[in-house]
């Protein structure tokens, strides 16, 4: 059996796709199960049996340890505006600690989501180096409460005979509906420019950067779980990754995708970055790739173009044009 936590969510539901395809039906789907729209992305995929997500460590631990083949561990509370600590605190850190004791008692090799977050503004840039993972000032809760969690995984004596932490920067496309405010800035514009014909983005707050030049290292979904899938058959290298494409784009650049897409004139125009998120903000994100590339994964990433062709004109546009 192969476990997926944060299975009805965005990449918790594209990797379970991935793996159906390849012929890995077997599948124990743990989450809430509380949201019909997030309960849609499960609908034509191919799962063994659905966990509540409270249930979940009172189910593994009535299992045989010798049918529990490997953990995907993706769920977490991912709002980047979430300022309730115990609940980051419980959700992402303390749950996760949990999963790994299952993964060292039964000897299931793991991979979990950490965040691109963790890194905070970049000041120590953004290579995934574990010896820097204690100095990283992430700048909300939520990177903080991942950042802990990787802190604990590397002070640990014992571990899972392979694991494997994965530094998701921003990742979009199919099955992010559900994330409202929290979803990408890809399916934001297309909902603005199919309502309004045009795009606002946010205006720079920072003298380094121009109106829409911002940048972040933008991944897409299915590039984010062929890593996973290959992690899963090359237990090799245990240790904590970054997951971007390793090239920065602008904003800009990803609105004009959009309109692009759509088939639309491109219209953009700029508003202030919200109070309450600006002094938090991240003008730069690039992963190092390095490393991942050091262990044999030599996949080439999709381009935000090509990503957000596939993502508009095959899902977005079917869906809600």
């Amino acid at each position: 059996m192969i476990i997926v936590t944060g299975a009805a969510g965005f990449i918790g539901s594209q990797l379970i796709k991935k793996l159906n395809e390849n012929n890995f039906n077997n599948i124990i789907a743990v989450d809430q199960f509380d949201s019909a729209e997030k309960n849609e992305n499960l609908k034509l995929l191919t799962i063994k049996e659905k966990i509540p997500r409270e249930q979940f460590f009172n189910w593994i631990d009535s299992q045989d340890p010798k049918e529990l083949e490997f953990i995907f561990h993706i769920g977490a509370r991912t709002d980047t505006t979430e300022f309730d600590i115990d609940i980051l605190r419980e959700l992402n850190t303390e749950y996760s600690k949990k999963v790994w004791i299952r993964c060292v008692g039964y000897q299931i090799p793991l991979v979990y989501a950490s965040s691109a977050a963790t890194y905070g503004k970049g000041e120590m840039g953004y290579e995934d180096d574990e010896r820097l993972i204690q100095e990283l000032k992430p700048l909300n809760p939520y990177g903080e409460s991942k950042n802990e969690f990787d802190k604990w995984v590397l002070e640990q004596a014992e571990k899972p005979f392979f694991w494997a932490g994965l530094k998701f920067f921003n990742v979009y496309g199919p099955h992010e509906d559900h994330k409202g405010r929290m979803a990408s800035v890809i399916w934001h514009a297309f909902f603005q420019v199919l309502e309004t014909g045009g795009m606002k983005l946010f205006r720079s707050h920072h003298p380094g950067y121009g109106d829409g030049e911002q940048k972040r290292d933008f991944i897409f979904v299915k590039d984010v779980v062929n890593v996973c899938y290959y992690l899963m058959h090359n237990r090799r290298h245990s240790g904590i990754y970054n997951l971007g494409t390793g090239q920065a784009r602008t904003f800009l650049d990803l609105t004009k995708a959009v309109f692009k897409a759509m088939n639309k004139p491109e219209k953009i125009s700029f508003i202030d970055t919200p109070a309450d998120i600006r002094d938090k903000y991240q003008y730069f994100t690039q992963a190092e790739m390095n490393k991942l590339r050091s262990i044999g994964y030599t996949e080439l990433f999709t381009s935000l173009e090509e990503g957000v062709r596939i993502y508009v004109q095959e899902y977005l546009i079917p869906k809600y044009n």
